[in-house]
């Protein structure tokens, strides 16, 4: 676009105003000058220009969608049936809950290995949509399978090779749909954007577990839930399966079709013609032009690593201290879970507009710290009443720390290499996300209670954000 010239700006998430060009950026999004690596190229047609509200409530409503396969099949329903029901009679000394453990281990080994050249491959072939939407009905298939597991032990092995290979392909999956985060924004709506995209992820689970929960599994008997549905060979599950894989495919169409395929960018020398094989290639030629140019992205995937893996602790251990430390009734537990993906998402939406205001490390460094804090209060006090206050005041600051997060990564990012970083940021999660587990373990066994193990979560929190006060904070155009 020539000095002089007229273009249409969004303002928000999709009110436009007519604008001179001259009160634009040169540059949408300041990427580093690295060397070898085409960073100086103009942006791709729809990078960090404008975006319609229509768009930006289909790319959110993928992240609603989504919910149906983190919240109900990974966290709350169906991983509990596998090892609950299914797997209850397993013969053998290895538990259901073990061989669970292991297959998601594996699925995320092939995670990290799989994501950063998938991502590449997709970026250089501007097919980012089309793998979207590839992926994500992967998914729905994998999903809409699980209808198959019956509460039987021999089923165990088809119920955890489905779940394994689904993660595997969702996590792929939200690879280009992070990368597409972009396309619809502009430098000056950016976080706003993704604080609402992930404020619908938290909404979605909140809505899909609500109706899985009073449709299909409230009760006692035989037939659970107001649509009465059989409890006999895990019906009911089963059921809840198919609809998060509808759940899934109904949210994700809308982005399909109003967010358009990004044209093939000349970011990446080669590597549209590279064979998978050769991808690794281009993938380690990329990482070393990139330590020796522009160190900080390097600097940010490390330690957005280790904080997010503190920030999926508190989740994860969530439920486990809620019961066994302060005292929450089983069946609260749920209620709890509502709650605070309420706050998480109330917390993401408020703090996205503080991430186009002060930066994207800004609004995570006071998440953190204010987490820190929170947590060493939780740490000293007792009772559901405190639980409830305290556990929810920490659970404010989980979003807006993933979601800048996100923002942070995408300021960074040359223009044309989205697939690609956001693939790297997926792998260096999956390769540090043994430390949550592994501290509260630890210091659960050092203190030799259950409450020690947030002092590991802390820590984790902690090592994180020390890593990321090194890193310098991206421009805001």
């Amino acid at each position: 676009m020539q000095r002089g010239e007229y273009a249409t700006r969004c303002t928000g998430f999709g009110i436009r105003r007519t604008v001179e060009a001259s009160d634009l950026p040169e540059r949408p999004f300041r990427s580093p000058r690295l060397a070898g690596m085409s960073t100086d190229v103009r942006p791709p047609a729809g990078i960090g220009e404008v975006a319609t509200r229509r768009q930006v409530v289909a790319w959110g409503l993928w992240d609603w969608g989504s919910a149906a396969f983190n919240a109900v099949i990974l966290t709350f329903v169906f991983s509990v049936y596998l090892t609950d029901s299914v797997g209850k009679d397993l013969p053998g000394s290895i538990s259901a809950s073990a061989w669970l453990g292991w297959s998601l281990g594996i699925a995320g080994f092939f995670i990290a290995v799989l994501a950063p050249v998938t991502g590449q491959r997709f970026d250089a072939a501007g097919r980012r949509k089309w793998a979207l939407g590839a992926l994500t009905f992967a998914t729905v298939a994998s999903m809409a399978a699980m209808f198959f597991v019956r509460d039987s032990y021999q089923y165990l092995w088809l119920g955890l090779v489905l779940l394994a290979v689904g993660s595997v392909i969702f996590e792929l999956a939200n690879v280009p749909y992070n990368a597409m985060l972009r396309q619809v924004s502009t430098p000056a709506n950016i976080g706003r954007v993704s604080g609402f995209g992930w404020s619908m992820g938290y909404f979605g689970g909140i809505v899909l577990l609500l109706l899985c929960y009073f449709g299909f599994i409230a009760g006692d008997g035989d037939h659970r839930g107001f649509l009465g549905l059989t409890t006999d060979g895990g019906m009911n599950i089963r059921m809840v399966a198919l609809l998060a894989a509808v759940w899934l495919a109904v949210f994700a169409i809308p982005v399909l079709l109003k967010v358009p395929e990004l044209p093939r960018p000349q970011a990446d020398p080669g590597a549209d013609k590279a064979g998978f094989v050769e991808s690794y290639r281009v993938l380690g030629r990329d990482l070393r032009e990139l330590w020796s140019a522009d160190r900080r992205t390097v600097y940010f995937l490390v330690a957005s690593a280790l904080f997010r893996d503190g920030l999926a602790g508190v989740f994860t251990f969530g439920a486990v201290l809620a019961v066994n430390v302060y005292g929450i009734g089983v069946a609260d537990v749920l209620l709890f879970g509502v709650a605070a993906n309420v706050v998480a998402a109330i917390g993401a939406l408020t703090a996205g507009r503080f991430d186009d205001k002060v930066g994207p490390k800004t609004v995570i460094v006071t998440s953190l710290i204010a987490m820190l804090v929170v947590g060493v209060v939780l740490m000293l006090v007792s009772g559901p009443a405190m639980f409830w206050l305290f556990g929810l005041l920490l659970c404010v600051f989980v979003g807006p720390a993933q979601s800048s997060s996100r923002t942070f990564l995408a300021r960074i990012t040359p223009s044309g290499r989205e697939g690609q970083m956001f693939g790297l940021y997926a792998t260096t999660g999956r390769a540090v996300s043994f430390l949550s587990p592994s501290l509260f373990g630890l210091f659960a066994y050092w203190f030799a209670a259950d409450r020690g193990g947030i002092l590991g979560l802390l820590v984790v929190i902690a090592i994180g954000l020390a890593a990321l006060l090194v890193v310098q904070a991206p421009g805001r155009d």
